[in-house]
């Protein structure tokens, strides 16, 4: 399995490598750049060029790459102008927050998929069933802007009971019990948004995958052997149907952290995603340009991750 991990990894550099290029050149042939901002009636002309000469936004776009590639293989992803502060450290900040936020919202999810689908399979066509799959279309039409914007509205403004915005109180020490606590306080809205809107897939594949193996030989098989139904369903049934689930563990969780894009912009929660959409807003190219390529290194990373754990959770299947 090493070696094929290895391989997997391998294949991914040249992959990396294009993706880079391709967003690269892209952001150059988009209009404007951090400096466009910058003026105004009274603003020399002058002055905004000297501060893109400096910065080397008229060279060809391929030394502009070449310099970027060689700075980020040293881990300096260059400077991001709005922020004044290097593109690093800016994300290695912010990816700390969605980290959070991703988290919880993947234990929120699979707390809630997860019951809900074993019973939807379980008690196929029942009104139970049906309620799970009303909640279940539900859940996969409702834009998330509109719930979080809802939950805001309800439970932020209205009753008071969470913030609106931020991932932590600015007078709460750093480090201490109380900053943690307040970290979640503020993540469990956003989060819950996320589960909520993020747990069709899951309930979908969990029912699929139960009501076709009641229809299975094993199954028939223990039920011939006197083996009680709850038995057939903890033992064999449960256990085959999440393996899909477990499979897909590694694309829902980079999934969660690249998909945190509007929820921590409908919420102002400081993350990668927020962080994002407004470096576009600004043009803020080299923030976008790493964002763009760690995105889709997660998603690599997520691929190569899911076909690991399906290989420990299934003897049958081997990747090597």
């Amino acid at each position: 399995m090493w070696k094929t991990v290895l391989r997997r990894v391998i294949i991914m550099v040249p992959q990396i490598i294009i993706l880079s290029m391709l967003v690269f050149i892209i952001a150059k042939l988009m209009p404007g750049d951090p400096f466009t901002g910058l003026m105004g009636p009274e603003t020399d002309p002058n002055r905004i060029e000297e501060l893109r000469e400096a910065a080397g936004l008229n060279d060809p776009w391929y030394q502009q790459y070449a310099r970027w590639v060689s700075n980020a293989v040293h881990g300096d992803l260059g400077k991001s102008y709005t922020y004044q502060r290097s593109v690093t450290s800016l994300i290695g900040e912010r990816a700390l927050n969605t980290f959070y936020l991703s988290l919880v919202a993947m234990i929120l999810t699979y707390l809630i998929a997860i019951p809900l689908g074993l019973l939807a399979g379980r008690y196929q066509d029942s009104r139970l069933d049906r309620g799970i799959v009303f909640y279940n279309f539900l859940s996969m039409a409702i834009p998330p802007f509109v719930f979080g914007l809802i939950l805001i509205y309800v439970f932020g403004y209205k009753l008071g009971w969470v913030p609106t915005s931020g991932s932590v109180d600015v007078l709460t020490e750093k480090g201490t019990l109380s900053y943690y606590w307040d970290k979640l306080y503020h993540i469990i809205t956003p989060a819950i948004t996320m589960a909520v809107l993020g747990t069709y897939t899951v309930i979908q594949y969990l029912r699929s995958e139960i009501i076709d193996s009641k229809n299975q030989d094993y199954v028939k098989t223990a039920r011939s052997k006197g083996l009680p139904m709850n038995k057939v369903y903890t033992r064999h049934i449960f256990r085959n149907s999440l393996i899909p689930i477990a499979a897909g563990l590694g694309f829902t969780i980079t999934g969660l952290l690249g998909g945190t894009i509007f929820i921590e912009t409908i919420f102002s929660y400081p993350g990668m995603g927020e962080l994002f959409m407004s470096s576009i807003a600004s043009r803020d190219y080299s923030v976008i340009t790493a964002l763009i390529v760690l995105y889709g290194f997660l998603g690599l990373l997520g691929s190569m991750l899911s076909d690991i754990i399906l290989s420990i959770v299934d003897p049958r299947i081997r990747i090597d």
